[in-house]
Formats: structure tokens, C-alpha cells, sequence
């Protein structure tokens, strides 16, 4: 296992110490029986090189006349941690409190004394200078260095985005692109082409896309990698949008068929799915692609998954990388990993150090658990110096108005609930909170699965009394497959005119799906998978989302949430998320808000579940028990920041799924993600 430099160092000086005690026992002795300040006897725990007063001791004053008292005894190895606040401020976190360090940090200029956090920081310009003024102190003062990559995007000159020419753009394209979207061009250019565009769910990533590919068009072929139900969409929008290449030169790859087409000379632009990749990776690599287009890039969380190795092996000869998504983490710091090093395949010498650095990563018995977070400030700023752009609905579309959310806590009366399943459930329940971190994910997943059942009766009551006071449009998002078809069989029995799309609906038929929601006046309702549904659609005719499941990853709600709060839509949407007390509700719905709180931090989302309106479902019983949002600790910050001190995380396991109705966790393995048909 390896060692921290501060292990290595302590472990050294106690090895010295034991040395130093053998050596000269007959000497303490002596010391001992003299009379003399009490400091002598410290001296004896140092090599002789050590403390000779003709020698170098960091714990010295650096005057001629220093005494004897001057000496402070070191006792153990003070080590710290340095990590940016602000691109032009860096801090200084040591391990405790030491004089000497202090001294040295009131001789830099750009010093400043935070009160609120104790801590101290510095202009970025005078790290050198620091960090050499502290260099002598060690081995008894060991400060942690900014990482290479970190101080490099800093020096990093960037081309200033307001002076980039969008005319080489074809003017179908660039004639529709609104201001906050040329901007997000101009930062991808500006990137040289190798970027994330991050912005909110249906702000036109699309057409951001497409607009710095044809700016590269010199370097095509380009290569789309997208979700299979979202390849024809691809297609269409090229066509729309650049009319300049011919749709005989775009190619769908899909089966072994179209291999001989992909290799032709003419072909300008393949599309693919995540699927295919991995069963078509050779062919792809010898087309020697100059662009690659990754489309909801999340999904390439696991940097050990078949489709991230492909795409890496890919990406690495093409001259231009751009990724999308509205959701770049879901949950974890951890996930960010593969994408940045898709867009930068040499700036993280390993995810062990990536995962050290921001991820809090520690050895278990397990290997590397990569499940914190740590230097969170540091990632943000690296991240929208070097590496994406995000914007939210709220701040480019002024006239889209507010997202309001809302949780129903539903008829405890109304729900299934036996003797023996309460009990069941409650067994779970505890189940869940005293298993081993290694552990918890299994428990989730068998609580989650046994919950959906119970919930039926009252989700189906909820509809009904719905839909005697609600005329407009709205969507039902669930996961398991018995919850949506009792969903289905109760707006059968009412006689709403409804559409499904669940996993095994074929991309084809999507579309004409959403067009019916979209403008037949008699489509009020979609009922759709949260797996399956939560992006690529644009189904803003709803005025209404319900989710009757819950998802354990926020940025699915999210982006399940924009299906209808997206670019286009005229009018506020209502979130609205139905809750039942004693089901494993009560675990996920505090869950959510946590990983919240780690993508708030990192600047990549801010959205927040806690200040929803709760609502009861009508019933002629009182309800006590009710859920309620879990509110965070304000001591559960460290001082003078808005990082979070790590929390007890939910670990994976590898491969744990019951069957296909079974939500899918966070980390896939390579045969799930490779044959994972979004």
C-alpha cells in the first residue's frame, strides 16, 4: 500500500528516534541527574546533526544572538494542503497549528487572514516564493503542492473568444444560433475545438455542437456518438441545419451492413450509438475521424466500462472533441474523470490521482474507494477555465418562466400495506442503515424493488382524483415495469387518450409518439420510463411532470424534469414528486439532497430539493407520519468554505441488478454499459 510523503517522513523520524535512544541512554542519564531547563532533555530526541547548536533547525530564529529557549521541540511532522480558491488565490490548510509556518506566511505580500476559517491564502503569483521559503523546513514541515495540470491551465494563454470570426460557419447554422449559444461556440473554439458544452436540458447543445464542428470542418470526417433513440434526431438536425452536405454522405451505423459505406472516401458524417461503438471500434479507428461528437457524455462515468475504452482509443487521433451534456456528474466527483480526459487524454497522469485529489480517495481493503469528494473550489475553477461552459435556463432565458416543485405524501391508507409487509419493509429499512458501506447498494435495491408495489394503490387513487380538477397535459415518469402498467390500466379505465415509451420502444416510433403528444389536443398524458425517457425529448405541451418513482441519481430527475422546462415552452411547469411515508422514499429522498450538495459545490448544478411545497393526498384519515425534506447541517461545512466535510457515502457493488426492472447503479460494468440501449 502506498505511503503519503507525511507517512514516509513520520516513520522515518520515529525509526531516527529509536536509534538515537540506543545510542545514547548513558548520556540521558547523565542529563537528567545536571540540573538545567527542562528544553535539554528535548534535544535528546534528535540526531546529533539535528540539534548541534551550529546547525540548521527550522524551529530557530534566524538571528545570531538566538538562546537555547528559543528552540521549540518537534514533536511530530506538520504537514498541509494547498488548493485553489480563485483562479488568482491559492490557501494553506496545515495539519495544526505551528510558529514557525506562521512567520513565514507574514513575510509574503499577498497574504490574507481569513477569521472565519483560520486559515490563510496568497496570490497565485507568489506561490514560488512560498512554497521555497517553506522548503527548508522540511522534513518537520511538509506542505502538499499544487498539482502540475493545475498551475499549467493558470499560465495557459486562451484566445480571447470575443475576437473569434463566426463566419466561416454555414449561415444556415449560424443564422439561428441566439447570443448566449455564440458565445458557447466562441468558448468552444477558443478551446481549440476540445471542450464540454454543459449548459442546462434544452438550452441547444445541438446546435452549439454542430456549429464548432463545422467551424473544424477542414479536419472531418466527424464522428456523433449519441443514444440510439437520439441518432435520427442527429441526422435530421445536420440536414436542417447544414444543407452544404449531402445526406447521401451521412451514415447511421447500425449493422455490420453499414460498415462498407462507412468506409467510403465521401462519407463526411457517421452516427452511433454508445452500443455500436464498442462492437465496431477497428472499423471506426481506421476511418481516422478529425472530430468526434459525444453526446449525453455522462454515460462514460466508468472509465473501466467497454464504450470508454473504445471512445478513449477513438478520440485520441481527432483533432476536435466536444462533448455534451446537461447532467456532466450525477452524483460524484468521480465521474467527471473520463470526460475530461477525453478532451484531454494527457492532463491526469492516472484516475488514482485524479481520484486522490478530488475525490477524497482512500485504500480499503477493496482497492481505491473514489466515492468523496475533496478540493472541490479547485476542481470548479479548473473546470470552467480549461474545460466546460454551463448556463442555466434562469440566466439565458429570461422570458422562460420558473420551475416550481412540489411533493404529494400519499394516503398511508391507500397503501398495500399487510401486517407482515410493514414489518418486511421496516426489516429493509434497518436493514439498509446498519449494513456495510459495501452493502448499502444491495439493501437500496431490494427496498426500491419492494417499495413499487406497495405504492401502486395510491399512485393509481392519485390519478383519478388528478384528473377531476386537471385539464392540461403532464407526464408520469416511473421505473418499474409494475408501476407503469398500472399507471396505463388506470388511464385506460378513465378513457385518456395517452402515449408509452418505456426501454423496448423503438427509436422510430418515438417520434411519432412525440408529435402526438405534441399537437394532437386529445394526447393529455405521456407515461414514460425514467431510464429510458429522461432525455432527447422535447415534450414541452406538458404543463405537468409527476414522477411516482423516485431515481437515487438527481441529475436524472433533472433531466427528466426538462423534458417539458426546455427552450420553447410557454408557461411555468410544476415538478411534482409523489411520496410514501415507510417505503424506501424515506431513504432516497434525503439521498437525492446530498449529491446535490457535491454538484452545488462543484458548479454543476443548482438545483436544490429542499425547499419543495409538501402537499397530502386528499383522505378522510389524518395523516401524521409524514416525509418531510431533510435540511442540511450548517456545522456540516468545514469553516470559511462551502465544501462539504465528508459524509457516509453509498458505495457500489459490482454487477448487483435483480432483474431489468431494477434501477441500474451508478457504476455499470462493461457488459451492462456496452449493452446498455438508451
Amino acid at each position: 500500500m502506498a505511503c503519503s510523503k507525511e507517512e514516509i517522513e513520520r516513520k522515518r523520524l520515529a525509526a531516527l528516534e529509536k536509534i538515537k535512544n540506543k545510542l545514547s541512554q548513558s548520556a540521558q542519564q547523565n542529563v537528567n541527574k545536571s540540573p538545567g531547563p527542562s528544553y535539554t532533555n528535548n534535544f535528546s530526541r534528535y540526531p546529533r546533526d539535528i540539534s548541534n547548536s551550529n546547525a540548521f533547525h527550522p524551529y530557530t530564529r534566524n538571528d545570531k544572538n538566538n538562546s537555547v529557549e528559543s528552540y521549540v521541540p518537534v514533536t511530530k511532522v506538520v504537514s498541509g494542503t494547498v488548493y485553489l480558491i480563485s483562479e488568482d488565490r491559492f490557501e494553506v490548510n496545515p495539519s495544526e497549528f505551528c510558529t514557525p509556518l506562521i512567520n513565514i506566511f507574514k513575510t509574503i505580500p499577498s497574504k490574507s487572514y481569513d477569521t472565519k476559517s483560520k486559515l490563510w491564502n496568497f496570490s497565485i503569483h507568489d506561490y514560488e516564493q512560498l512554497m521555497s521559503k517553506v522548503a527548508p523546513l522540511a522534513p518537520h514541515i511538509v506542505l502538499g503542492t499544487l498539482p502540475h495540470y493545475v498551475l499549467k491551465i493558470l499560465k495557459e494563454n486562451i484566445v480571447n473568444p470575443n475576437s473569434i470570426d463566426l463566419s466561416p460557419i454555414e449561415s444556415t447554422l449560424r443564422n439561428k444560433l441566439m447570443p448566449f449559444q455564440e458565445d458557447g461556440v466562441r468558448f468552444g473554439i477558443a478551446r481549440r475545438g476540445r471542450c464540454m458544452i454543459a449548459d442546462d436540458m434544452g438550452l441547444g447543445k445541438t446546435f452549439q455542437a454542430l456549429a464548432i464542428a463545422d467551424y473544424y470542418k477542414h479536419n472531418w470526417p466527424l464522428l456523433i456518438v449519441t443514444t440510439s433513440s437520439m441518432r435520427h434526431t442527429w441526422q435530421s438536425k445536420i440536414h436542417e441545419l447544414l444543407p452544404s452536405v449531402p445526406m447521401m454522405n451521412i451514415v447511421t451505423l447500425i449493422t455490420g451492413k453499414d460498415a462498407q459505406m462507412v468506409a467510403d472516401r465521401q462519407t463526411e458524417v457517421v452516427i452511433v450509438s454508445y452500443k455500436i461503438t464498442t462492437m465496431h471500434t477497428d472499423l471506426l479507428k481506421n476511418k481516422k475521424f478529425g472530430a468526434v461528437i459525444i453526446d449525453e457524455s455522462h454515460y462514460l462515468k466508468s472509465h473501466k466500462a467497454q464504450c470508454t475504452v473504445a471512445l478513449l482509443s477513438i478520440s485520441r487521433q481527432c483533432s476536435r472533441v466536444i462533448l455534451l451534456s446537461g447532467t456532466p456528474a450525477l452524483s460524484r466527483p468521480a465521474e467527471l474523470y473520463t470526460q475530461l480526459s477525453l478532451i484531454e487524454p494527457k492532463m491526469f497522469t492516472s484516475y488514482t490521482e485524479y481520484g486522490k485529489r478530488y475525490c477524497a480517495g482512500k485504500q480499503t481493503n477493496f482497492g481505491w474507494d473514489m466515492s468523496g469528494q475533496s478540493n472541490l473550489s479547485e476542481l470548479q475553477i479548473i473546470l470552467q477555465k480549461r474545460f466546460l461552459i454551463r448556463r442555466t435556463k434562469e440566466q439565458v432565458l429570461t422570458k422562460l418562466e420558473e420551475k416550481t416543485r412540489e411533493t404529494v405524501i400519499l394516503d398511508q391508507t391507500l397503501l398495500q400495506f399487510s401486517k407482515e409487509e410493514q414489518q418486511g419493509l421496516s426489516q429493509m429499512a434497518e436493514a439498509y442503515t446498519r449494513s456495510k458501506p459495501t452493502d448499502k447498494h444491495a439493501a437500496l435495491i431490494t427496498f426500491f424493488s419492494e417499495s413499487a408495489a406497495i405504492k401502486i394503490p395510491a399512485i393509481c387513487k392519485y390519478l383519478k382524483q388528478l384528473l377531476k380538477e386537471f385539464t392540461g397535459k403532464f407526464l408520469v415518469f416511473a421505473h418499474h415495469r409494475n408501476v407503469i402498467e398500472a399507471i396505463c390500466s388506470t388511464l385506460d379505465e378513465i378513457g385518456i387518450h395517452y402515449i408509452c415509451i418505456v426501454g423496448s420502444t423503438p427509436a422510430h416510433t418515438r417520434a411519432d409518439l412525440v408529435d402526438k403528444f405534441q399537437h394532437s389536443p386529445t394526447c393529455r398524458c405521456g407515461v414514460l420510463s425514467i431510464t429510458a425517457a429522461n432525455s432527447g425529448l422535447t415534450l414541452t405541451a406538458a404543463d405537468l411532470v409527476l414522477f411516482a418513482e423516485l431515481h437515487w441519481n438527481p441529475g436524472i430527475l433533472s433531466q427528466a424534469e426538462s423534458r417539458a422546462h426546455r427552450l420553447g415552452r410557454a408557461g411555468a411547469v410544476c415538478a411534482r414528486y409523489l411520496l410514501a411515508s415507510g417505503t424506501a422514499d424515506d431513504v432516497m429522498w434525503p439521498l437525492l439532497q446530498d449529491k446535490l450538495h457535491v454538484l452545488n459545490n462543484v458548479g454543476l448544478s443548482k438545483d436544490s430539493f429542499e425547499d419543495t411545497t409538501v402537499k397530502h393526498q386528499e383522505s378522510k384519515t389524518n395523516i401524521t407520519q409524514y416525509l418531510s425534506p431533510c435540511r442540511p447541517n450548517k456545522s456540516n461545512f468545514i469553516p470559511g468554505t462551502n465544501i462539504r466535510k465528508e459524509s457516509q457515502n453509498v458505495s457500489q457493488t459490482n454487477g448487483q441488478t435483480d432483474s431489468i426492472d431494477n434501477f441500474l447503479e451508478d457504476d455499470e460494468g462493461d457488459e451492462l454499459l456496452a449493452n446498455f440501449d438508451l
